[in-house]
């Protein structure tokens, strides 16, 4: 077993609970690590037998265009969208961070993690 990750992807995207933060967007960040067998990539070096990571920011990049209230909704709905395209890989952890959320004070980020 090993790892495939991509970390730090950033969007802007239109997330959050507040109508107002639905209308001015914001910017996110989003990490990705998936725990597959990629033994038979690493022996041939080939990707088939691994997961590409192209195909996984493709996945990230769909699910944040849709609008959510909660970074847990989005987080749900990646792994969802990469389990259909691989469906064999054994986890798949996502954190998803909302820079500068309003909480009424000083806060880089707020970040939620969920692994299927």
């Amino acid at each position: 077993m090993g790892t495939v990750s991509l970390e730090g992807i950033e969007f802007f995207a239109y997330h959050g609970t507040s109508e107002e933060e639905q209308k001015i967007g914001n910017k996110f960040s989003i990490d990705v690590t998936i725990t597959t067998d990629f033994i038979e990539a690493a022996r041939y070096d080939r990707l088939k037998g691994t997961v590409n990571y192209e195909v996984i920011y493709r996945v990230v990049a769909q699910v944040m265009q849709k609008s959510s209230r909660l970074l847990e909704h989005i987080a749900y709905n990646i792994i969802d969208e990469i389990r259909k395209a691989y469906p064999s890989v054994e986890t798949i952890e996502v954190s998803v961070s909302k820079f500068n959320p309003p909480v009424g004070g000083v806060c880089a980020r707020s970040r939620i993690t969920l692994k299927g």
